[in-house]
């Protein structure tokens, strides 16, 4: 978890703390304010020291307890302030996975310049129906969240007409091992391999491949995305982070101009591809 996101949950617990102290019926204990509504005793002192971050119920809860409806919309707006940039996939996913797939389809479209890096698997934007398919369905079963799988599907399918729209430049790195990873049955890693080989020279997309013979100047991380050079989006197994302080930005791009380096494109990009294609046949 960030400092900066840490240090705002323990502001906002802060403030629940002050509405508590501050209740007009008189001083509020916190083992009164559990009792009154169910919680376990020690919800309050986890709320109030940032070591649980409080739903909007929560919130809800809290200030018509202590007799202060009015401070909610203050309090929520704390809360969407620093979940803002950092986005548990509990939260997220507990309507499925078609409205994430619709979020990033939204801020794809509002982008001009994008750079994405990728350790782990190929990115969404360019990932067949199949593949797709298996990668959602390993989350899903991970974070054992409603199963929306061909909806969601659907949406990151529709994301790949910004590919073909113009005005749009997408400058993708893929690590070797990515094109390796048998997180889908071989017969979709071949078809994904072949789709990846179609997209070497189209005008909308650079495909780089950092080939594992290849010498590194930093660990290869994790994956993310740079919209415009003015934000950045990665992904932790608990939780996804939008990120928009300029020094953030410009960690990111050196990162991503640094793993740049060690890539290689074009008909080079094309046999490393087909390499790991020969090499699934003969399995």
């Amino acid at each position: 978890m960030s400092t900066d996101y840490q240090v705002a949950r323990e502001a906002l617990g802060a403030r629940l703390r002050e509405i508590r102290l501050s209740a007009p019926g008189g001083r509020l204990t916190g083992a009164q304010l559990a009792e009154k509504h169910g919680w376990n005793k020690s919800k309050v002192s986890r709320l109030e020291n940032g070591k649980q971050t409080p739903t909007p119920d929560d919130l809800r809860v809290w200030v018509d307890a202590c007799g202060q409806p009015a401070t909610y919309d203050e309090l929520l707006a704390k809360l969407r302030g620093f979940e803002s940039h950092i986005r548990s996939w509990r939260r997220q996913l507990s309507a499925g996975h078609r409205p994430v797939q619709d979020v990033h389809n939204e801020a794809q479209a509002n982008a001009a310049v994008l750079r994405a890096w990728e350790s782990s698997w190929i990115v969404g934007i360019l990932q067949t129906p199949d593949y797709a398919r298996a990668v959602l369905t390993r989350f899903a079963e991970l974070h054992k969240s409603p199963r929306d799988t061909e909806e969601a599907v659907r949406s990151r399918m529709k994301r790949q007409e910004l590919l073909y729209n113009g005005g749009r430049r997408y400058h993708i790195i893929l690590w070797e091992p990515v094109l390796r990873a048998l997180i889908c049955p071989p017969s979709v890693l071949a078809m994904q391999l072949d789709r990846l080989m179609g997209v070497i020279g189209m005008d909308t997309v650079e495909l780089g491949i950092v080939p594992l013979s290849a010498s590194l100047k930093i660990p290869p991380g994790v994956g993310f995305w740079i919209y415009d050079d003015r934000q950045v989006v990665t992904e932790t197994w608990h939780a996804e982070l939008w990120l928009d302080d300029a020094s953030s930005v410009e960690t990111y791009l050196r990162i991503w101009k640094t793993l740049q380096e060690s890539a290689v494109y074009g008909a080079d990009a094309h046999n490393v591809i087909n390499a790991a294609r020969r090499a699934l046949a003969s399995r």
